[in-house]
């Protein structure tokens, strides 16, 4: 291991630490606004949407299966349900989707 990987190391532990350590060190005590606040709750939803979006196209060989995977888990979200019945929900149309094609 030469002096680039240790470099690396500490260069990544910057990146990392750097976007933690600021707002807690300069917005502690302060209350952000309204409006900010709403767009950092809807982070983790963007992020995770970005992630699995393309997941489902890529899923398996056969489009349809990805296709047919996001509609149920949207489907039996929207009624409100869980994330584990989602999921489960999804696991089972899909497996059903798979015996018939």
């Amino acid at each position: 291991m030469g002096a680039w990987f240790w470099w690396m190391i500490i260069g990544m532990a910057a990146v990392t630490y750097i976007p933690r350590a600021v707002p807690l060190t300069f917005l502690e005590g302060r209350e952000l606004p309204i409006p900010v606040q709403h767009v950092l709750r809807n982070i983790p939803y963007a992020v995770l949407g970005a992630l699995i979006f393309p997941a489902i196209f890529f899923v398996q060989e056969n489009l349809w299966f990805g296709v047919i995977g996001a509609i149920a888990a949207f489907g039996i979200a929207f009624t409100g349900a869980n994330v584990m019945i989602v999921v489960l929900g999804s696991i089972a149309i899909l497996a059903v989707y798979s015996l018939f094609f």
